[in-house]
C-alpha cells in the first residue's frame, strides 16, 4: 500500500483514535484542520483541541481557520495537494469547493448506523430512544448534513449499563479501525464503492438541550434510566432532593410493580430504589452541589437519606 497524502479535519476526543491510527498506518498527514483554541477551566486560558495536541506531538502542520469559507483558508488547503480529506467531528461547515480539492474525495466518520441519527448528537439520541444497537458509518462527505453515500459500517450493541461516554469511547475506536481499512482499500484501488442512503429511513439527532436533563418521575423507570445514561457525562440528568439539585450519574431500571408516589425512596439496601410512573429506578451514583460524585451507599451514609423521602 502506497501511503496517502491526507488532510485530517477533527476537533474533540472522538477524532483522536482515528488520527492516531492513520499515523500508525503510515499515511502522510500533510495537514490537520481543527477548531480554534478555546478558553477553558477556571482561569479561562486558551486550550488546544485534543486533535491539535496529538498532531503537534507528531510534528504535523496544524491549521485553525475560523471558517473554511475564507478564500485564504481555501488556498492553504488546496496548496497541500492532498489525495483525500478525512473528517471526524470537525465542527465547521466544509464548502463544496473544498470538498472537491482532494484528488480521491472526502470521507467522514459518523457515530451512528446511517441513515438513522444524522446530526449533532447521535450517541445520545440512540440511547434515549432505546435503540438495541448503534455503530459507526464511514461515508462520503457531501454538502447536505450526513447525507453522503455509505462506504462501510460497524455495529455495537447497547447494553443496559452503557452511557454516552462508554459508547463514545467504543465507537471512536471502531471508527478509527474502519477508516484505516477504508484508506487501505482506497490506496490499493483508487476508489471506494459506496451505497446511497435510503432517504425514507432518515432520522435526525438534534443537539442536546440542558432542559432535557430534568427527570420526570411519572415517566417509566426504563425511560429515566436511558435519560440518566444518555446524559452522562453531559449535561447530567438531575432531580431535586431536599431543595437541592441532585445530579444522577448512573441508574438502572427494573419492572417491579410498586404502589407509591413517583419519586419516593423505597429502599437503600442495593442502591437507592425510587418509585417511578412504572417500574423502579435504582440509583447507583449521584452528586449534590459542591460535593463529589458518590456511590449510593456512601451517599446515603453521608447525607442521612431515609426511606420515604422524595426526589422531585
Amino acid at each position: 500500500m502506497a501511503p496517502l497524502k491526507i488532510i485530517f479535519a477533527g476537533t474533540p476526543d472522538f477524532a483522536v483514535p482515528a488520527l492516531a491510527a492513520l499515523i500508525e498506518a503510515g499515511h502522510d498527514l500533510v495537514l490537520v484542520l481543527t477548531q480554534a483554541d478555546r478558553p477553558s477551566g477556571r482561569g479561562m486560558k486558551l486550550k488546544a483541541s485534543p486533535v491539535k495536541e496529538l498532531a503537534l506531538q507528531h510534528n504535523i502542520e496544524v491549521f485553525q481557520p475560523e471558517s473554511l469559507k475564507d478564500v485564504d483558508a481555501q488556498l492553504r488547503i488546496e496548496s497541500v495537494k492532498a489525495d483525500v480529506m478525512i473528517v471526524a467531528a470537525y465542527g465547521l461547515i466544509i464548502p463544496s469547493n473544498v470538498l472537491q480539492m482532494p484528488r480521491l474525495g472526502c470521507y467522514n466518520i459518523h457515530a451512528s448506523l446511517l441513515p438513522r441519527w444524522r446530526g449533532a448528537a447521535p450517541i445520545h439520541r440512540s440511547l434515549l430512544a432505546g435503540d438495541a444497537e448503534t455503530g459507526v458509518t464511514i461515508m462520503e462527505v457531501v454538502p447536505a448534513l450526513d447525507a453522503g453515500a455509505m462506504v462501510s459500517k460497524g455495529v455495537l450493541k447497547i447494553g443496559e449499563r452503557d452511557t454516552t461516554q462508554s459508547l463514545h469511547d467504543e465507537l471512536a475506536k471502531m471508527g478509527a479501525d474502519l477508516m484505516v481499512d477504508a484508506m487501505k482499500k482506497l490506496a490499493d484501488n483508487g476508489q471506494l464503492p459506496a451505497t446511497p442512503q435510503d432517504e425514507s429511513l432518515v432520522t435526525y439527532a438534534a443537539k442536546l438541550q440542558k432542559s432535557e436533563a430534568g427527570i420526570d418521575w411519572s415517566q417509566s423507570a426504563d425511560l429515566i434510566s436511558r435519560q440518566v445514561r444518555a446524559f452522562n457525562p453531559f449535561p447530567v440528568a438531575h432531580a431535586m432532593l431536599g431543595g437541592e439539585v441532585c445530579r444522577i450519574w448512573m441508574a438502572t431500571a427494573s419492572g417491579d410493580s410498586v404502589n407509591q408516589t413517583p419519586g419516593t425512596v423505597l429502599e437503600m439496601s442495593a442502591g437507592i430504589r425510587v418509585a417511578c410512573g412504572s417500574g423502579v429506578l435504582t440509583i447507583e451514583e449521584l452528586q449534590l452541589p459542591g460535593g463529589r460524585r458518590l456511590k449510593a451507599k456512601d451517599f446515603t451514609t453521608g447525607h442521612g437519606l431515609k426511606v420515604g423521602q422524595y426526589f422531585e
